[in-house]
């Protein structure tokens, strides 16, 4: 069976083309003009991916992702927008959605994005991942050693997709998640951008994408705490590490 798209987007012009583009590549897709209609639409009959756009009038895309995430909605939404400044686009990671795209955009990279998500929740779905939001007792009981992966001072079990640095545990998104279970896997190694792209979007994005780079400055937000060492280091012209200075 085809993947179901919930489109929202205000403009009519970027609206039909984009709904015609994925009905071409095989989605079932509802196309609504406003975020009034795209949650009633998401609550009605709930999609497989959201494609939201930033800037509708009344209740915009980021008022959209943040009532869908309140509700406990964890389907995967891409954000459309015209907006580029770093900042503009951690709005979006903070309202909970998952990947964007700038527009102008291509549409082959929509479809790359939304391949990504898709694949990523189908692998998601295949383990439980509803558990209790209490930290375990100890880090090395013999429930919990056999899936934690630890580097640095984190913690993280892949099962249940938490994490914790310390006894702090991590509120993070799936592409934070997936993006710091990379790096802890690989503690120490220099992981280019090339690599990074290809194991969490599915896609390398080029010289020019700023997507990682957000991705992981956001992480650090999450991850840094005053007084102790920064975890995630750059690499200037290669990528990024993990280790604990």
């Amino acid at each position: 069976m085809s993947q179901t798209v919930l489109l929202a987007e205000d403009d009519r012009a970027i609206r039909n083309a984009l709904e015609r583009a994925l009905t071409l590549e095989g989605y079932r897709v509802t196309a609504v003009a406003d975020g009034v209609e795209a949650l009633a639409q998401a609550h009605r009959t709930p999609p497989d991916v959201l494609v939201l756009d930033v800037m509708m009038p009344g209740i915009d895309g980021l008022q959209v992702c943040r009532v869908l995430r309140a509700e406990g909605d964890r389907t995967p939404i891409l954000m459309l927008t015209a907006l580029v400044e770093t900042q503009d686009r951690i709005a979006g990671l903070d309202a909970g959605a998952d990947d964007y795209v700038v527009k102008p955009f291509d549409v082959e990279e929509v479809f790359a994005r939304l391949r990504a998500l898709l694949r990523r929740t189908s692998e998601v779905n295949g383990a439980p991942v509803d558990v209790p939001k209490q930290a375990p007792e100890t880090p090395g009981t013999p429930a919990m050693s056999d899936r934690l992966i630890q580097a640095a001072g984190l913690r993280m079990d892949p099962q249940a997709r938490r994490a914790w640095r310390g006894a702090r545990e991590l509120e993070l998104t799936r592409t934070e998640f997936e993006l710091l279970e990379l790096l802890v896997r690989n503690a120490g190694i220099v992981l280019d951008h090339s690599t990074i792209y290809d194991r969490i979007w599915g896609y390398d994005f080029g010289p020019g994408s700023k997507n990682l780079a957000v991705y992981v400055g956001y992480l650090r937000r999450k991850l840094d705490e005053p007084g102790a060492p920064q975890l995630i280091h750059t690499v200037r012209g290669v990528g990024y590490v993990l280790r604990e200075d």
